[in-house]
């Protein structure tokens, strides 16, 4: 994920995906360039993020901060990261956890068919809404809290001065105010 800021809503999600499958971590993986976002807006260093998220996740028991696309470089391809893992340790089985928007557009993007080969989708989704796998996906849908939290709308409380608190994590308050991040410029 991109990650600017991580926030609540994927502190929340992650520990309840751990939970509810089982599973024994869950990697928040900071894309280095997040390629569909290029263009579209200003993207924090790929090393604050991560920065953002290792401080985001501290002490969480399951939860880990990951640099694999960061240390890779380049564009951020989750075929390339699921690849790499797999490679790292082939008895392994990955799950890529997303919200139902993102699920939706699979299809579109790299390689899709070569990340459906190579993981389970996780379809997260709030509690009472209908959402389904993906065609050609194999993996679950599973309801969890859904808090309407976004990090676009953080990046908007930040450059107006408005507080952070309880959204996000506060070691991770402390470095935006420390580096000054989401400031309007002038």
């Amino acid at each position: 994920g991109t990650f600017d800021p991580p926030h609540v809503g994927h502190l929340v999600t992650a520990i309840d995906v751990l939970e509810q499958i089982d599973l024994d971590v869950v990697l928040m993986v900071v894309a280095n360039e997040p390629w569909q976002k290029v263009g579209s807006r200003t993207v924090t260093p790929a090393a604050i993020r991560l920065e953002m998220v290792q401080r985001a996740v501290e002490g969480i028991a399951g939860v880990e901060a990951s640099d694999i696309e960061v240390v890779r470089g380049g564009p951020s391809y989750t075929v390339d990261t699921l690849d790499e893992l797999a490679r790292a340790d082939p008895r392994v089985e990955l799950h890529l956890i997303l919200g139902a928007d993102a699920a939706s557009l699979l299809h579109t993007w790299h390689r899709p068919r070569d990340v459906a080969e190579l993981c389970r989708v996780v379809v997260v989704d709030r509690p009472g809404t209908a959402s389904a796998l993906p065609d050609g996906f194999s993996g679950v849908v599973l309801e969890v809290p859904r808090l309407e939290v976004s990090s676009t709308d953080l990046r908007r409380r930040a450059a107006a001065g408005r507080s952070l608190r309880f959204l996000v994590a506060d070691p991770v308050v402390s470095l935006i105010r420390e580096l000054g991040l989401y400031r309007e410029p002038g």
